[in-house]
């Protein structure tokens, strides 16, 4: 989650605050909801509700989440799959991949070799 807001694209989403909010089911009450609250070039990233309206809500498998961000899988195939699913404002959750962007590791060739 961390690296996922060090390297979104803030300057795709609205101009004005957006909150997104990331659920991932399977995983410890501690762990499963995060907050990303962007404001212009700032993004926070919350572990507790922050107390804003949420514009996004992503319903996701970790597995998943992480197969989009590293390039392994594409958000349109997680969506279609039934693994991810996007409730809220239309418009940002058309432009998920543009503003989510990858992981700076996702066009890295394997260093695993058979």
């Amino acid at each position: 989650m961390w690296d996922m807001r060090r390297n979104l694209v803030p300057s795709v989403l609205p101009d004005r605050r957006c909150t997104i909010a990331i659920v991932y089911p399977e995983l410890s009450a501690s762990r499963k909801l995060w907050w990303l609250v962007i404001e212009g070039d700032e993004v926070d990233l919350c572990s507790v509700d922050p107390g804003y309206e949420v514009d996004l809500y992503v319903k996701s498998s970790l597995r998943s989440m992480t197969a989009v961000w590293m390039g392994h899988s594409t958000l349109k195939a997680e969506i279609e799959a039934g693994n991810i699913v996007l409730t809220g404002d239309k418009a940002i959750a058309r432009s998920m991949q543009a503003w989510l962007g990858f992981s700076k590791f996702a066009n890295e060739k394997s260093r695993i070799t058979n």
